[in-house]
């Protein structure tokens, strides 16, 4: 990584994980392989601030752990890349078992249960599948009756005019984000909890 940390992918621990590192990637991670209008691609990046602001339009209360859950969602794609779905589900399940001790390291490293609640992983795969819709019909050439049917309806008060960002504007976002969530939810800074003096 840039940061200089050596991520080992078949047993990564959460002392390699860097939320610069995270940033970085996925603000050049394309989302649908680059295959959207505009002068820039939708990073995974920009994806995931939209996802974590979906989340909380849906259930205004949440605490902000779980946006911060949210935020983090495909932070794994920092290091693995954004597959789209039909190439994940034919790589089978030592694929999925990858990336899981991937997101467990990093929900870890973050402050966060390795494993998160049901209900949270739901809520945020409802906003992922909503953020997904605004993609399709603005980006990726979809109609809107197509974007209803694989990805259902957005939620209901919620409208979204998408812009891809620059990569360094998206990593910025994305950081600062990071940072407000974080510190929101009660947890000491990211390099604090590794300090060993």
């Amino acid at each position: 990584m840039l940061s200089g940390r050596r991520l080992d992918l078949l047993d990564p621990s959460p002392m390699d994980i860097e939320i610069e590192d995270i940033a970085h990637g996925l603000a050049r991670v394309a989302r649908w392989n680059g295959q959207t209008l505009g002068d820039h691609a939708f990073s995974v990046a920009q994806h995931s601030l939209v996802v974590e602001e979906i989340v909380a339009h849906i259930q205004p209360d949440i605490a902000p752990k779980w946006r911060l859950a949210a935020l983090l969602h495909d932070a794994a794609e920092y290091v693995i890349g954004d597959m789209i779905s039909p190439f994940k589900a034919a790589l089978g399940f030592d694929y999925k078992v990858f990336e899981e001790r991937l997101e467990t390291a990093i929900h870890v490293r973050f402050g966060l249960p390795a494993k998160p609640p049901a209900w949270v992983k739901t809520l945020i795969k409802q906003a992922d599948h909503a953020c997904a819709h605004f993609e399709a019909t603005q980006l990726a050439g979809f109609s809107k009756a197509e974007a209803l049917d694989f990805f259902g309806a957005p939620p209901e008060g919620y409208d979204l005019r998408i812009e891809p960002l620059p990569p360094s504007q998206a990593q910025e976002r994305y950081v600062q984000r990071y940072h407000v969530l974080s510190e929101a939810a009660g947890f000491a800074p990211a390099d604090a909890a590794f300090d060993t003096e």
